[in-house]
C-alpha cells in the first residue's frame, strides 16, 4: 500500500473513532432518536440525488436500513444517552465482528474455522472483562444496550452480504433514506414533540457542526474514501485498518471528554482488539456452492464492507 493510501486508511479508522466522541456532544443537543433520524437525514440529502441508484433489490435497501438504521444505531443512540461512555462502547461495539460470524454460519452456512472461533471466544472474554468494568462506573442497562446495538449491526452486515452491493457508497447513501421516518416517528412517540421542538428550536452552530460531522465525514466521506481504497487494495489489506478505530475512540474521549481509561478497560481493549482482529482475518469455511455462485470479487468486496459499516 502506497504512503498515501496508508495515510488515507488511518484517517478514515481515526474519523470513525472520533465519531463516538462527537455522538456524545451531539446528544447535549438532541434527544437520541432525533439525533439519529438527522443523522441519516444529512447524509441521505442532498447526496441521494448525485449518486445513482444501488444495484440491489428494494428489499434489500429496505432492510438494511430498518436493522442498521433504525435498530442498530437507535440503540447505540440511547445506550449513550443512558450513560454508556463513548471511549467504551466504540470498543464494546466491536463484538459485532462475532455476531456477524455467528449470524453468517446460521444464515449463510458459514463455518468458522477453528483460529476465528478462539478470536470469538477472546473477543467474548474482552466484552466480559468491559462489563465488569461498567458495572463498577455506570449503568449496566446502558451497556446492554450497545451489545443489542452490536447483534443489530451484525445482522445488517449479513443481510448487506446478501444484498452484495458492487458499490458501498451508493448503497449506503440510499440505505440512510430509509431510517429518517421511522426514527422521526420513534421520537415524536417516545421523546415527545415539545422535546424535539425545543432542541431544533435550540440548534446553534455546535448542533449543526456534529450532525455534519456523523453525516457527511462519517458516512459520506468515510464510507466513499473506504470503499475507494477497498477498489484498490485487497479487502484483507484493508479491514485491519479499522481495528484502529477503538483506539481512536477511547483516546479522542479521554482527550475531549476526560473519560477515564481504567487497568480494566485496557485489558478488554486487549482481548477484544484482538479476539476482533483473529475473527475478522482468520478465513471462514465457506461452503463450495456459494463461492462458485458469488465468484472471489464478491467475497473480497463484502468482506471489507462487512467488515467496518461504522457508526
Amino acid at each position: 500500500m502506497r504512503p498515501a493510501h496508508l495515510a488515507l486508511a488511518v484517517l478514515v479508522a481515526a474519523v470513525w473513532g472520533i465519531n463516538f466522541t462527537v455522538i456524545e456532544i451531539g446528544l447535549g443537543h438532541f434527544p437520541p432518536l432525533l439525533f439519529s433520524a438527522l443523522r441519516f437525514l444529512a447524509a441521505a440529502v442532498p447526496a441521494v440525488f448525485f449518486v445513482g441508484r444501488p444495484k440491489v433489490a428494494w428489499k434489500w435497501l429496505v432492510a438494511v436500513g430498518v436493522v442498521l438504521g433504525v435498530a442498530k444505531f437507535g440503540l447505540l443512540f440511547l445506550g449513550m444517552d443512558a450513560g454508556m461512555p463513548a471511549g467504551l462502547s466504540s470498543l464494546v461495539l466491536q463484538i459485532q465482528s462475532v455476531f456477524t460470524a455467528l449470524i453468517a454460519f446460521a444464515v449463510l452456512g458459514e463455518r468458522p474455522s477453528r483460529i476465528r472461533a478462539l478470536g470469538m471466544a477472546v473477543a467474548l472474554g474482552g466484552v466480559a472483562l468491559a462489563a465488569v468494568d461498567e458495572g463498577t462506573a455506570g449503568p449496566l442497562g446502558a451497556f446492554a444496550l450497545v451489545i443489542a446495538a452490536a447483534a443489530c449491526w451484525g445482522l445488517s452486515n449479513v443481510l448487506t452480504r446478501k444484498a452484495s452491493p458492487p458499490d458501498a457508497l451508493n448503497f449506503m447513501v440510499w440505505v440512510s433514506t430509509v431510517p429518517v421516518l421511522p426514527l422521526l416517528g420513534l421520537s415524536l412517540l417516545t421523546e415527545g414533540p415539545s422535546r424535539d421542538l425545543a432542541a431544533l428550536r435550540a440548534l446553534d452552530w455546535q448542533g449543526v457542526g456534529v450532525v455534519l460531522y456523523v453525516a457527511w465525514i462519517t458516512t459520506v466521506f468515510g464510507f466513499g474514501a473506504w470503499g475507494w481504497l477497498l477498489r484498490r487494495h485487497p479487502a484483507s489489506t484493508v479491514a485491519p485498518f479499522s481495528l484502529l478505530v477503538p483506539v481512536f475512540g477511547m483516546s479522542s474521549a479521554a482527550l475531549f471528554l476526560d473519560e477515564p481509561v481504567t487497568p480494566l478497560r485496557w485489558g478488554a481493549a486487549a482481548l477484544l482488539v484482538g479476539g476482533v482482529a483473529l475473527t475478522s482475518l482468520a478465513p471462514a469455511k465457506t461452503r463450495p456452492a456459494e463461492v462458485l455462485a458469488d465468484g472471489p470479487e464478491i467475497h473480497s468486496t463484502m468482506a471489507g464492507v462487512s467488515a467496518r459499516l461504522r457508526p
